[in-house]
């Protein structure tokens, strides 16, 4: 006996009554979502209108009757199926952009009456406006053309969303060096997003990237001693033996292999808990939770799950180490400043560090290999290049790849023009490091290749710029410089075990990067 499928029972229905059962099911789950706080209503309206929009987009014309079914956003539930009715028959393109204006006009409409009523929380947010995805969208390694065209025709370009302040997409490399640079018009506090409870609201938020002077002058004075070349320099025999133990691992699994898994995480967790002091055995879970917080297909919702997951470790870690401080960072922290840092700064540091030590670099490693494979001679200059070839080579991957799609945002502090766009006082700027990195008034010629021999107009954008510039940033460089070289003289026949059109790159990601890198040697 076969299942009842609700879907193939709505198709039976007819469309007044498809519209009722709608204009029914509508309500109770307006009502659910009222009792719920709201929360899941802006997801279930985006899976509708794009369930709608890919309708249109893939049937013929005439041709649209009722979308096949999406699968909706983490942690929204499931409608058995929402009804659709049955459009008149288009007449040209211009049919199906009326409905999907239509369809976003509604949606906008709606979200900010919500937003005009409730205000924003940013961890309750399980999808992110489709016009906010440019930046984070790639064909392969490189930005989509429509970045490009916005750094050409509009470098300050305002995004059309729904909320009661405007959002502006920065791509030039002058206009995002300006943006960084400017530490008097722009706050990085998103405290005022966040106003919920639990780990991840505005009074756990904590970490240099989202803290304004005076306190983030304060908390990077307390670790940038940990982070100059000379302090680094100690750790590099670390590294080395590090990274001779993974590929060890490497050889010892056989070819094919997963570098990702196997080199590429590996090398910048171990050196950052052993940076820290940190003892992490499940390492596969915090590999899941790195990838999580930077991935923007669920929204903001997942990615603040993840965080909190973090960071209840970290304050775990901070509680044990005010007991009996560690020999890393945190504990040396403890024992120089004592009762002057707060468990929250202090875990807020050993975030940000932990964070954007391990999976930045991780990706780095992984599309720096991809792109070295590509060109023998490439690879051959790593692998038997002076230490000056490779310094030359690790820079431009650094630009090429711009792993951190983007920077912290930031919030106008007052009324301001920007490149002669007026804006206002909580007006938003994301800057779009990928795109500024493919600037050819900065990069040169021909900013789409990979070219070791550049020589770039100005310095690349990869670890931000400003007060808020990454302060890994040399130790990045530093691991990059050990393994990359190291991988290639162990494995001089390295090559892709899959063509890169099958290599796992991440959809929507603030860090961009590989799930799996699978070599042959």
């Amino acid at each position: 006996m076969g299942r009842w499928c609700p879907t193939a029972a709505a198709r039976q229905t007819t469309a007044p009554a498809r519209r009722a059962g709608g204009r029914r099911q509508g309500r109770r789950q307006g009502r659910r979502g009222e009792r719920s706080g709201g929360r899941r209503v802006a997801a279930l309206i985006d899976n509708a209108v794009l369930e709608y929009e890919d309708a249109i987009d893939h049937k013929p014309a005439g041709g649209v009757t009722d979308p096949a079914p999406r699968p909706p956003a983490p942690g929204v539930p499931a409608l058995s199926r929402y009804p659709v009715p049955t459009p008149r028959p288009p007449v040209g393109a211009r049919a199906g952009a009326g409905v999907r204006a239509r369809a976003r006009a509604w949606t906008g409409k709606l979200l900010a009456r919500r937003i005009q009523k409730r205000g924003i929380d940013l961890s309750s947010l399980t999808f992110i406006p489709e016009r906010t995805k440019v930046p984070l969208q790639r064909d392969g390694i490189d930005p989509v053309p429509r970045l490009a065209e916005l750094r050409d025709q509009d470098p300050v370009h305002r995004l059309k969303l729904p909320f009661a302040f405007s959002v502006y997409l920065v791509t030039g490399a002058e206009h995002v060096r300006a943006v960084l640079a400017d530490r008097d018009s722009w706050s990085n506090d998103i405290r005022h997003l966040l106003p919920g409870a639990g780990p991840s609201s505005a009074e756990e938020v904590g970490g240099l990237g989202f803290t304004d002077p005076p306190l983030h002058t304060r908390l990077r004075k307390i670790i940038t001693p940990e982070f100059t070349m000379r302090r680094l320099a100690r750790l590099e025999p670390m590294i080395e033996t590090i990274v001779a133990e993974r590929l060890d691992a490497l050889a010892a699994t056989g070819s094919p292999a997963d570098l990702a898994r196997l080199v590429s995480f590996p090398v910048p967790f171990q050196t950052i808990c052993a940076l820290l002091g940190l003892e992490l055995e499940d390492r596969d879970a915090f590999a899941r939770l790195g990838v999580q917080r930077f991935d923007a297909t669920a929204g903001a919702a997942a990615a603040f799950g993840a965080v909190s997951a973090q960071r209840e470790f970290l304050f775990d870690a901070v509680a044990r180490q005010r007991a009996e401080p560690g020999p890393g960072l945190i504990g040396q922290i403890i024992r120089d400043e004592g009762d002057r840092i707060s468990d929250v700064d202090l875990a807020g540091l050993a975030d940000g560090v932990f964070t954007g030590g391990y999976e930045t670099t991780a990706g780095m490693i992984s599309l720096s290999t991809m792109v070295l494979l590509r060109d023998p001679a490439h690879a051959a200059l790593v692998r038997d290049g002076s230490r000056a070839d490779v310094d030359r080579v690790v820079e431009e991957l650094l630009r090429h790849l711009s792993v951190v799609q983007l920077a912290f945002p930031r919030f106008a502090r007052h009324d301001l023009d920007l490149f002669g766009v007026p804006l206002k006082a909580g007006d938003v700027v994301l800057a779009s490091l990928s795109g500024a990195n493919r600037d050819p008034r900065s990069a040169g010629d021909q900013p789409e290749t990979f070219d070791p021999l550049r020589r770039p107009v100005s310095g690349h954008l990869a670890f931000g710029h400003g007060i808020h510039r990454c302060i890994g940033a040399e130790l990045a460089r530093m691991e990059l410089r050990v393994v990359l070289p190291a991988l290639l003289r162990r494995f001089p026949d390295l090559a892709l075990a899959v063509p890169q059109r099958e290599l796992s790159f991440r959809e929507l990601s603030f860090v961009y990067g590989l799930d799996e890198l699978p070599v042959r040697f």
